[in-house]
């Protein structure tokens, strides 16, 4: 069977995340350790028993990536891996990158901790938002955003799956285009609660910020082609993946792109490695020839590597 695994991003962290794996496989405590080392904190502690700590986004994505890093190398302890290649949603991208071996693990929490913070100081609380709009179609999301005319920032920012577009701006201007995407016909328009209008121009500042973060940092092609967020694809090089990084901290997630492409390399199923359940679901509403397995703990690691043998 041909496979991709796929890693979820910020919004799929939960307190407690990864207990059932810490205690039949050590090497998710050493991963924790390794991650806590290069930040200077105790971020498996954090992720166990601070609920507000996890939460905030400067550790929400250092523990997603050491989260989704960890799990990765459990499937790898128990049996090789051949997947066709990987992606990640947003934050996720980095965890593809470190599971591909083209970004260290330790440059690549101290890279998403900076990350995270250039995100959280770019836009004052309160002035940003994000909202998921269901049951429109793509273009119309974008029209409708395109057709705002107040004051303020509302953009088209991840394309989820068929019928989920999420978009962010200023927090005015998304309440109101939220309405307007109701008067067009959507099934439901959600605030979501986040405190960061993430991938739209008001990161533009962040990512100018971002790109010295990212130029410092060592890459390599890694082992396993990674998609991009920003155009479904892999790079071509160290240098052109550092660019689609920078360009994905403030331009769309094509999400339901990343999922064609991986269809039309021969990919049947994705493993979504990682907390939460988020990607395997979006899955077959993208492509539904496709099948998806989240890898949350021991029995679905069993599974899943039944399923692909």
């Amino acid at each position: 069977m041909k496979y991709a695994i796929v890693f979820p991003g910020q919004g799929s962290q939960s307190l407690g995340m990864l207990s059932d794996f810490a205690d039949n496989f050590s090497i998710v405590k050493d991963t924790f350790t390794q991650a806590s080392d290069a930040l200077g904190f105790d971020l498996w502690q954090l992720t166990q028993e601070d609920q507000d700590g996890l939460n905030q986004t400067q550790n929400t994505q250092p523990a997603m990536l050491a989260a989704g890093v960890a799990t990765y190398r459990v499937l790898t302890s128990t049996t090789d891996l051949s997947p066709v290649c990987m992606a990640g949603h947003s934050l996720g991208e980095y965890t593809a990158l470190v599971a591909s071996g083209a970004l260290n693990f330790s440059d690549g929490i101290k890279l998403v901790r900076k990350r995270a913070e250039l995100m959280q100081s770019a836009v004052p609380a309160g002035v940003g938002a994000m909202a998921a709009i269901l049951g429109l179609d793509d273009e119309v999301v974008v029209k409708v955003c395109a057709d705002y005319a107040g004051e303020g920032i509302v953009q088209a920012v991840n394309f989820n799956s068929n019928g989920q577009v999420v978009i962010a701006g200023n927090k005015a201007a998304v309440d109101v285009t939220c309405e307007a995407m109701k008067a067009a016909g959507a099934k439901r328009a959600v605030v979501l609660p986040v405190s960061v209008p993430s991938h739209c121009s008001l990161m533009d500042g962040a990512a100018a910020e971002f790109k010295i973060a990212v130029d410092a940092v060592e890459f390599n092609m890694g082992n396993i082609d990674v998609l991009h967020n920003v155009d479904a694809a892999k790079a071509t090089d160290a240098n052109d993946m550092k660019a689609k990084l920078v360009a994905q901290l403030h331009k769309p997630v094509l999400w339901t792109g990343t999922v064609k492409s991986m269809h039309a390399m021969g990919v049947e199923k994705l493993i979504e490695a990682g907390p939460g359940k988020v990607l395997a679901g979006l899955t077959r509403r993208i492509e539904k020839s496709l099948s998806a397995n989240a890898v949350l703990d021991s029995a679905s690691v069993a599974a899943t590597l039944e399923e692909i043998k």
